[in-house]
């Protein structure tokens, strides 16, 4: 069985140059390291010896490569706009020595809307790439504002999807739900609900009424969507109407939204997510470097589908997704 996971990450130069780690942060690496049996920072940093040699031995053919959180979204256009460039250049060049096990999203500087949309176009069509990853909001500024659309107009037009990743909450998120109790606000808790709020708010400013063939990919099954979206519709869609939404909130979750496995192991989450949108809106992705490669691939082949389902899991969707060969 063929496995390309999609939420794959790396890190750059530049990136520990501007990219500061506070105590918390410090903590959670070295601690979430020896949980994982691997060094996640050095890791990160690594795009060919020590990266295959974790490929091979849990059985991953391929790896869709994007830039680390906080990625360019952290930061003004000064600095986001050149870091951009430099992880899509340096992605190019590890996606050519090693094409038939890394493919890559394009990072983009969301500071610049504009030059974001020109840089994913660069990226796809001259770069190969097969969309893009952002890193949340734009220092607290969400992607439904209007200014952004322009980056999700060139994806629609590239026929590529957007993968929206979680970050830090937003600031006013942290200071009310978060103030004190830090190891809530990542990945056990706030990473997800900052990403489907996120996500949520994208398809309430009526985006994918603009672009209704546009495809938004969320990890960790979906950040918790799948879980509530009967809800949500049976108690919004007379306000999405009222706002002039052409479908009802359900609707754009079952076509817009893609999601994958990625350091979410947990068999009944996955049958939720299985059940609430079906078996092609999911993709397989590990989280690497920080989930475990050998526990992905474990998780893949013990759910509870059927072989030709495991197979759109493990490669077939993103094969079509991502128009990878």
């Amino acid at each position: 069985m063929r496995v390309i996971a999609i939420e794959e990450h790396f890190i750059t130069p530049m990136y520990r140059e501007k990219v500061g780690a506070n105590e918390f942060r410090k903590f959670y690496l070295k601690s979430r390291s020896q949980q994982l049996g691997h060094a996640i920072f050095e890791e990160n940093l690594d795009l060919g010896k020590s990266r295959l040699a974790h490929m091979d031995a849990a059985g991953i053919d391929m790896q869709v490569l994007s830039f680390g959180s906080p990625g360019p979204q952290a930061f003004g256009a000064e600095v986001a706009v050149p870091m951009a460039r430099d992880a899509n250049d340096l992605l190019f060049e590890t996606q050519k020595k090693y094409p038939d096990r890394f493919a890559g999203f394009a990072a983009l500087a969301t500071a610049e809307p504009k030059t974001a949309a020109e840089e994913l176009e660069r990226c796809v069509k001259k770069l190969g790439f097969k969309g893009a990853m952002i890193h949340g909001h734009q220092q607290g500024k969400f992607l439904d504002e209007k200014k952004y659309w322009p980056i999700f107009e060139r994806a629609a037009a590239l026929d590529v999807p957007v993968y929206l990743h979680p970050t830090v909450p937003h600031p006013d998120a942290m200071k009310s739900y978060f103030q004190g109790y830090e190891e809530l606000a990542r990945a056990g808790w706030g990473f997800a609900v900052d990403t489907s709020c996120h996500f949520l708010r994208l398809v309430f400013a009526g985006l994918f009424d603009a672009y209704p063939r546009l495809q938004i990919i969320l990890g960790h099954l979906g950040e918790g969507l799948p879980f509530a979206m009967h809800r949500l519709d049976d108690h919004t869609a007379a306000a999405a109407a009222r706002r002039g939404l052409k479908r009802r909130p359900l609707d754009y979750l079952k076509e817009n939204l893609l999601v994958t496995t990625s350091g979410n192991w947990y068999e009944p989450a996955f049958q939720c997510t299985l059940a609430a949108l079906g078996v092609d809106r999911i993709l397989f992705a590990v989280d690497w470097p920080y989930e475990s490669n050998k526990t992905g691939v474990e998780f893949l082949k013990k759910i509870s589908v059927g072989d030709s389902d495991r197979e759109k899991i493990a490669h077939l969707n993103a094969k079509r997704e991502l128009r990878i060969s």
